[in-house]
Parts: C-alpha cells; sequence; structure tokens
C-alpha cells in the first residue's frame, strides 16, 4: 500500500481535500505538521515516517522552500522539488525562465534601488505595476499611475528596508478583459482552468473574492501553460495566464503550492485525485 503524507504549515480545505481523496483511493496516509518536525544534518530517512511520497503543502513559501529542501537530503520524494519551489516562489526568477524558455510574458523590469526603481518608471512611462518579488494572494501588488503614488510606495519600502524591499520588480499593465485564467498542470498534463474575474478592483486573486469561472482547456493554453511548466521544472503546478489584447495569452506567474478549491467548483477532473495518482506514480520513478 503505497504512504503518502502531506506537509503542512496550517490546515486548509485543500489539505483536507488531498487527505480525504488519498484515504478514499486506499493508500496509507498522514498529515505532518512542519512546524513540529526537526531536522538535523545527521537525520536519516529512517528515523521519520515520510512515506513512500511527500506533497509539500506550506502556506509559507520560506518553511516551505527549507522543509523541502531538508526532505530531498533524506532522498525522499517531494513534490514539488527545492529547484522548482525557488524557480515558481520568487517572480523574478519565475520571470526570467519564462522569458529564456520564450514563454509570453508581461515586458517587466528588476531594479536594485529606490533610484533606479524612479529613472525605470520615468524612462518608460507610468502607469507600471509593482509587486514584491516573494508573495501571494496579491499582497503588495499596486498599480503605479503616476510619481506621487511610486514616491508613497517606495517610501514605505524604504521606511520597512527588508532584503527583499530592496528589489523592484516593475511589470506593464496588460491590456485585458477584467479577468485572468488560473490552470492547473500535473506533470506533462493541462488537468483544468477557470477564469477568475475580477469585481471590479484590480487583482482577480480568488482569496480577494474573485469569481471562478469554467474556462475550456484550448490548445493553445495548453501550449503556452506546459510551455510554462518545463520552463520552471514541472510538478503540480498553477500558472496564472493574461488575455493581452494584442498579443494574446501572457504567462505572468506560476504558483508551487497551489490553492485548487475555487477550482474544485468548476472542473470536470476530480484535482485532488489527479494530485495524489500523480505523486504515487512520481515516487515510483
Amino acid at each position: 500500500m503505497p504512504k503518502v503524507r502531506i506537509v503542512f504549515d496550517r490546515v486548509r480545505l485543500e489539505e483536507k481535500m488531498l487527505e480525504q481523496k488519498a484515504i478514499e483511493l486506499g493508500h496509507d496516509t498522514k498529515m505532518i505538521d512542519a512546524k513540529t518536525t526537526q531536522f538535523t544534518t545527521e537525520s536519516k530517512r529512517s528515523d521519520y515516517d515520510f512515506g513512500d511520497v511527500v506533497l509539500e503543502r506550506c502556506v509559507s513559501y520560506f518553511r516551505g522552500l527549507h522543509f523541502t529542501a531538508a526532505l530531498e537530503f533524506l532522498d525522499i520524494p517531494v513534490l514539488n522539488r527545492t529547484e522548482v519551489a525557488n524557480n515558481c516562489g520568487n517572480k523574478m526568477i519565475t520571470s526570467l525562465l519564462l522569458q529564456k524558455h520564450n514563454v509570453p510574458t508581461p515586458k517587466t523590469y528588476f531594479s536594485f534601488s529606490s533610484e533606479a526603481a524612479v529613472e525605470t518608471l520615468e524612462k518608460h512611462g507610468y502607469p507600471l505595476v509593482i509587486k514584491p518579488i516573494i508573495g501571494s494572494w496579491g499582497r503588495g501588488i499596486v498599480p503605479l499611475r503616476d510619481r506621487e503614488t511610486a514616491d508613497a510606495i517606495i517610501e514605505v519600502r524604504e521606511l520597512n528596508d527588508g532584503p527583499l524591499d530592496r528589489i523592484y520588480y516593475l511589470q506593464e499593465v496588460v491590456p485585458r478583459p477584467p479577468r485572468d485564467i488560473r490552470a492547473i498542470s500535473i506533470g506533462d498534463n493541462l488537468i483544468a482552468a477557470m477564469y477568475r474575474t475580477s469585481s471590479g478592483g484590480f487583482k482577480t486573486n480568488i482569496a480577494l473574492g474573485a469569481e471562478p469561472i469554467a474556462c475550456e482547456i484550448t490548445k493553445e493554453l495548453e501550449d503556452i501553460c506546459m510551455k510554462a511548466s518545463k520552463a520552471v521544472g514541472g510538478g503540480i503546478l498553477g500558472i496564472d495566464v493574461m488575455e493581452d489584447e494584442k498579443r494574446g495569452f501572457v504567462v505572468h506567474e506560476v504558483n508551487n503550492t497551489v490553492e485548487f478549491k475555487g477550482m474544485a467548483k468548476v472542473s470536470k477532473k476530480n484535482i485532488p485525485k489527479e494530485m495524489i495518482d500523480y505523486a504515487i506514480s512520481y515516487a515510483k520513478r
């Protein structure tokens, strides 16, 4: 009987759905709290009960990233891999990889000081969108429509002066309908997609109240999403796509521990089952 372990730091509906489905499928299933687990440089796989495969589902990006590295140190199959988590968790790295692999993506500017960021804004013109290079649920994403707004945001960053505040990630505003597309890829397959419609604001995150609507998986959508998946290293991914009025689909983000409660309401596929089945096949490689 395959042994599936689900690592969490906060139990969301998604983790409950994964646990329930793994049990229904007859797998030996356990939930493991990352916050209470300890490792050393002398730890061995036999010291733990991590089973045959681990689904890393931490809400905290940094906690999940480093927990995954510890699991790989113990030669435990884990989804997603540390490299993939790092590629997806940092928006700058994601953007560079997408561009390098010829995946259409919004034009994005990187600056490493407030002065250089202002120069970028003045040179290329407003509006541009500023995003923290690490973060989720749309937090910290602000459209900079004029110099006054830019100065206010930069002032806050300089006051905080955290290491990530010194990296300025500025992206073009994509002319698009008031929605985007969230798609889920598992291995070599795009299994589900949905529109996330804006309720009138700038952001389309389900966590902020956006409405999920089923989206047909066309060949064009499948092609760009699978290309994006390969660019960051594959696995179980959430791929965010915008519909540019002129260029068509552009990928603006790839998510490592993808949330799917919204998509589960509109998807024809059983998303937790697809994830569990893929994890079992991954462990057997």
